[in-house]
């Protein structure tokens, strides 16, 4: 009796350690993806928000002018950051890519100066681009605006590919964790079928009944949680060795986050799946529990 008691507590130890290294392998994908939906959505927004906007000056603006126009569109709700660039400087800078100086051939100074608008990331699209062109060209002291329109339409359409592909991606993601998490719970709980009917036998009720499975199921998805944490924080810590500036593109308010979703993910899937199964032996009669 002594033995079989022992046999049965390893076989069960066994399930719960196979349980919780399957349950962890499936939270570090899930954790991999969410952590990619944050990256790419980040990089969506740094790349929209260093697209410029070039806003030309007529030649009678003086510096001061161009000063309050600054002001002004700092007002504006689309306006993150704003570069005033004056006729000397942009000459001194074209002088420098060109290697020459074009006053020697024309005799004055061709350019004219600008302000370099960068705008939030919602605002990085066709359509608000047409209206705060429309705005800004109103203006007396605007003779026009300027910005690459075919590259922010490529950038937006490849990053709503990026986006569609990694949605898809984590909604399979999510089925494929639920049916791998739920088919190792319910082996887990298909062990100990009999003891569940022995004990709807004398009289326990189901939450009675359901109790130790979804307690065990609990500490299993904190465990593999954990673990599934401690193993993507390793891997970003090798990753900041190799890469150092890797900070900028995945922060800490990412990782975060990404730690707050492998958890629940890791405690909802094992708990429901455990409520599943149980409910599941708990409806079946004697004979069903021998012919399954």
């Amino acid at each position: 009796m002594s033995n079989k008691r022992k046999t049965s507590r390893r076989r069960h130890g066994m399930q719960v350690v196979t349980l919780c290294i399957s349950t962890t392998m499936v939270l570090i994908l899930l954790g991999l993806v969410v952590l990619s939906v944050l990256t790419a959505r980040h990089l969506s927004n740094y790349v929209k928000e260093n697209l410029t906007v070039t806003v030309m000056l007529g030649d009678t603006v003086s510096v001061n002018d161009a000063h309050r126009l600054c002001r002004d569109l700092y007002h504006r709700p689309y306006a993150r950051n704003i570069d005033y660039i004056s006729k000397e400087q942009a000459l001194k800078e074209q002088t420098a890519a060109m290697g020459s100086d074009p006053t020697e051939f024309l005799g004055t100074n061709p350019f004219s100066a600008t302000l370099e608008l960068q705008l939030h990331s919602d605002y990085a699209c066709r359509d608000s681009l047409l209206w705060i062109a429309k705005e800004l060209k109103q203006n007396a002291k605007v003779t026009d605006v300027a910005y690459q329109e075919d590259l922010m339409n490529m950038v937006n359409k490849n990053l709503q590919k990026v986006n569609l592909v990694l949605l898809v991606l984590a909604v399979l993601l999510t089925f494929i964790s639920y049916s791998l998490i739920s088919n190792t719970v319910r082996l887990g709980v298909y062990s100990r079928r009999f003891l569940i009917h022995t004990m709807k036998l004398v009289g326990a009720s189901w939450g009675f009944i359901r109790r130790p499975f979804m307690r065990d199921a609990l500490i299993v998805g904190l465990l593999a949680a954990l673990l599934a944490c401690c193993v993507l924080g390793g891997a970003y810590y090798a990753l900041m060795q190799y890469e150092p500036n890797i900070d900028t593109i995945i922060t800490w308010q990412m990782l975060v986050v990404t730690g707050v979703a492998v958890f629940l993910f890791g405690i909802i899937i094992t708990v429901l799946c455990a409520y599943i199964s149980v409910n599941r032996f708990l409806r079946m009669t004697a004979g069903e529990l021998y012919k399954i």
